[in-house]
C-alpha cells in the first residue's frame, strides 16, 4: 500500500464517506482505501452496483442495467494498482460478434447484418449487405474513429474535466490538426454521411451516440470514437455483469474499505464552509473529512442531500437530460430469429425516434429495440427453452413528472410488433417479465428523471457542461456516470479514480499529480 495522505498521521487516518456503491463509488473506494484512508461506503440498496443491477424475472436473475463490457484496460489498471489481476476475479470471454442487427422492410430494404470483432470480417459482411462502396466507407470510418479515440483517450477520458482551452493544451498546439479531425461542430449523423450512403448503416453506427444517452442527430461527430471502443474489444462476463460490481466490492474490502447496505443518506453535513460528514435517514451521523457522492449530480442542487451542498454543483436542466428507457427483464422462449448476445432491431425512420424523445417527449410508434440475450455466447440455449433477455427501448427522461407505467401494455405491443416484423417471436407475460419505466428509474436514481446517462452531450460544447469530479464545496467530490468523463461502466470507473486522485492531492496539499493509468491497448 502507498503511504497515507493528509496531516492526521497513521494513527488518525482521514475519514472518507462514499455515498453510493455504483461503479464510480466502488473505484473511488478501492483507490482511497489502498492509499490509507478510512473508507466507509454507504449504499441505500441491498447490494453494490448501482445501475449495474439484477432483477428477478421468470424465476431467474436477469442483468437489468449495462450489458456491454469494454475498455478492459481501465479495470486492469484499477486491479493492478492494488497489486492484483482482473482475470483472477472476473471471468471474461471475448465476443466474436459485437452485435447482430436487423431491419424491418419499409422505406429501406430490411435485412440482417452482423458486426464482428474482426474488421476484415465486418467489411466483408457489409460488402455483401450493401455493396463494395459501403465496405470501403466502413474501413474509412474505422480509421477515423480510431484517430478520434487516440486524440482524446489521454487528454479527455483519462484526465480531469477540461475546458476547451485546457483540451487544446493537453492535446498540444502542435497537434491542432488531430483535434480538428474530431469535428465537434458537425453532428454525428452528418459526419456518418461522409462514409455511408446506405441509411441502414448510418442507423447502425449512429446508434453509438445512444451509448452516451444522446441523439445522433444532435450529438457531435466526436462520439464516433465509441465505435473504436467497441472495435477494440467487447467481452461477455460469465455469470452476468453483476459479477464486475461484486469483484470491485471485494477488491475495495481487501484494501480496507467498509460497506453498509440499506443505508440511506439523507443529508451531507456542512460545517464552517466545508463538508463535515453525513446524516442517515435513521438519524445516525457519520463525521468525515471528505465525501464522494456517487449519485446523479443533479441531486445536490435540487436539495435531495440537504441545503448545505445545494451550491456545490450546477443543476442539470430537465431539457438537457440524456435518454431514459423502458426495459423488460424476461425469461421466455424465442423463435424465428437466431439471437446473438447483443441484438438491435430497427424501424426505417430513425429521425422520428429521437424527435419523439427529445422534442415531443414521447416514444415513437416503432422504437428501436435492443435485446441482450444473456444466455447466448456463454453457453447453449436449447431449442424452445426459456432464456434470459433484457429488452430496451429509448424513452424521454421525464419520470419525475409523468407516470409511464400506465403506458406499458401499449409499449409492449409496439415493441413486440417491431420484433415480429424483423422475424423474432416472443411474449412478455406478466409472470415472466419485469418492466422498468422512466418513472421507476427516477425512483431508483433520484433527481435523474430516469435519465440513465446524466446530461446529454449535445452540440459542440455539450460535453464541457457535464460536471467534474470536484465541486464548489470543499471536501465534496463526485463520481459516476453523470459526471466527467461520461456514462458507461468504464467511464464511471474512471470518474471514481479521478475523484479519488483529486481528493488525495487536496488532502495532502501536494502539487497536482496525474493518476497513473496504463496505456490503452
Amino acid at each position: 500500500m502507498d503511504g497515507g495522505f493528509g496531516s492526521r498521521g497513521r494513527s488518525q487516518r482521514d475519514r472518507v464517506v462514499v455515498i453510493g456503491a455504483g461503479m464510480g463509488g466502488l473505484a473511488a473506494a478501492v483507490d482511497l482505501a489502498r492509499r490509507g484512508a478510512e473508507v466507509t461506503v454507504l449504499e441505500r440498496a441491498a447490494t453494490a452496483g448501482g445501475k449495474m443491477r439484477q432483477v428477478q424475472a421468470g424465476g431467474a436473475g436477469v442483468d437489468a442495467g449495462p450489458t456491454v463490457f469494454t475498455m478492459r484496460w481501465i479495470f486492469e489498471g484499477l486491479f493492478a494498482d492494488a497489486g492484483e489481476r482482473l482475470v483472477d476475479h472476473v471471468d471474461l470471454l471475448g465476443a466474436d460478434i459485437l452485435a447482430r442487427h436487423a431491419w424491418r422492410a419499409g422505406e429501406t430494404p430490411g435485412g440482417r447484418l452482423d458486426l464482428f470483432a474482426d474488421i476484415d470480417r465486418s467489411a466483408e459482411a457489409i460488402g455483401e449487405f450493401a455493396g463494395a462502396a459501403e465496405a470501403r466507407g466502413y474501413r474509412d470510418f474505422v480509421a477515423r474513429s480510431a484517430d478520434i479515440h487516440r486524440t482524446l483517450v489521454g487528454s479527455f477520458i483519462a484526465s480531469e474535466r477540461p475546458s476547451p482551452l485546457d483540451l487544446v493544451n493537453r492535446v498540444g498546439w502542435g497537434r491542432l490538426d488531430a483535434l480538428w479531425r474530431t469535428t465537434p461542430w458537425r453532428t454525428m449523423w452528418s459526419a456518418l454521411g461522409q462514409h455511408f450512403r446506405d441509411a441502414r448503416l448510418r442507423q447502425l453506427f449512429g446508434r453509438y451516440a445512444t451509448y452516451c444517452g444522446c441523439s445522433p442527430f444532435l450529438a457531435p461527430a466526436t462520439l464516433m470514437l465509441v465505435a473504436h471502443v467497441e472495435q477494440d474489444g467487447v467481452w461477455l462476463v460469465r455469470g452476468g455483469m453483476v459479477r464486475v460490481a461484486e469483484a470491485l466490492q471485494r477488491l475495495a474490502e481487501r484494501q480496507g474499505a467498509r460497506f453498509r447496505f440499506d443505508a440511506h443518506v439523507a443529508e451531507i453535513l456542512v460545517e464552517n464552509g466545508r463538508t463535515a460528514g453525513v446524516r442517515l435517514a435513521s438519524g445516525e451521523q457519520l463525521p468525515a473529512d471528505a465525501v464522494v457522492f456517487n449519485g446523479d449530480v443533479a441531486a445536490l442542487p435540487r436539495g435531495l442531500l440537504g441545503d448545505g451542498p445545494r451550491h456545490a454543483a450546477a443543476d442539470t436542466p430537465d431539457a438537457a437530460r440524456s435518454l431514459s428507457a423502458v426495459t423488460w427483464c424476461a425469461r421466455v422462449p424465442t423463435t424465428g430469429f437466431p439471437l446473438s448476445h447483443h441484438n438491435v432491431f430497427f424501424a426505417e425512420d430513425y429521425a422520428e425516434e429521437f424527435d419523439a424523445v427529445f422534442r415531443r417527449r414521447t416514444i415513437c410508434e416503432a422504437p428501436t429495440v435492443y435485446i441482450c440475450a444473456q444466455d447466448r455466447g456463454t453457453g447453449d440455449v436449447p431449442d424452445g427453452a426459456a432464456e434470459r433477455l433484457l429488452l430496451l427501448i429509448n424513452a424521454p427522461p421525464d419520470g419525475d413528472r409523468r407516470d409511464f407505467d400506465a403506458q406499458l401494455p401499449d409499449l409492449a405491443r409496439r415493441t413486440l410488433r417491431l420484433l415480429q416484423d424483423c422475424g423474432l417471436e416472443l411474449g412478455l407475460p406478466e409472470e415472466a417479465a419485469t418492466p422498468t419505466t422512466p418513472t421507476g428509474f427516477n425512483a431508483l436514481f433520484p433527481a435523474s428523471g430516469g435519465a440513465l446517462y446524466g446530461r446529454a452531450s449535445h452540440g459542440a460544447t455539450g460535453t464541457f457542461a457535464r460536471a467534474g469530479g470536484t465541486t464548489r464545496l470543499p471536501g465534496l467530490y463526485c463520481a459516476g456516470g453523470s459526471v466527467h468523463p461520461g456514462p458507461g461502466i468504464p467511464m464511471a470507473v474512471m470518474s471514481g479514480r479521478l475523484a479519488a486522485a483529486r481528493l488525495l492531492e487536496d488532502r495532502a496539499g501536494a502539487a497536482r499529480r496525474a493518476i497513473r493509468l496504463p496505456a490503452p491497448a
